[in-house]
């Protein structure tokens, strides 16, 4: 079972929300896609299709045509966003937020044990309790196949447990070879 819910309140001018439902496919888009053009152009998409809904097509593109990796319709998109896809069909949650964390996006595991995201700190906060933490920048995550980074595709993303007053978190690194670059 899956809830998805959103609001335009308080929402900036220049991180538009959006919602689009198609074949079963189910997504909440936070922020602006700036190569979208050459995107829909890429895919074979009408200039009527906005950001919502190049994510779905991108998303059902990598999820019909296997094995094309996620991380790289992911790592095409420009621009600041998070979304959040849920495809009833195969009972998956994908997401994914721009590798500046220019879109704030948190996630959590609420108490009957149910992942939850939200783009609101406080409003998640309210039904995780202490388990929540920033989604990772530049990261994707797949029920399917977990958290990986998009950017650093064959390395680990390790998490790493903090607290922040009462708050239980993780912040993540990408492994490197040598080298772990913060995910914070």
């Amino acid at each position: 079972m899956a809830t998805m819910a959103f609001t335009h309140s308080n929402q900036s001018l220049l991180r538009p929300r959006s919602f689009a439902v198609k074949d079963d496919c189910f997504c909440l888009f936070e922020g602006t896609l700036e190569n979208l053009a050459s995107l829909r152009q890429e895919y074979g998409l009408s200039k009527c299709v906005n950001e919502v809904l190049f994510v779905i097509e991108a998303y059902r593109t990598f999820r019909d045509r296997a094995p094309y990796p996620a991380c790289k319709m992911v790592g095409h998109l420009e621009g600041q966003f998070a979304f959040v896809i849920f495809d009833r069909g195969t009972k998956t949650v994908f997401t994914a937020a721009d590798s500046n964390g220019k879109v704030p996006l948190y996630w959590g595991i609420t108490a009957d044990g149910c992942l939850s995201f939200s783009g609101d700190a406080e409003l998640l906060k309210a039904a995780c309790g202490k388990s929540l933490a920033s989604f990772p920048q530049g990261c994707f995550y797949s029920s399917a196949s977990g958290l990986r980074s998009y950017e650093y595709p064959k390395n680990k993303v390790m998490g790493i447990p903090t607290m922040d007053g009462e708050m239980c978190g993780t912040a993540f690194k990408v492994e490197h070879e040598n080298i772990s670059a913060p995910m914070v």
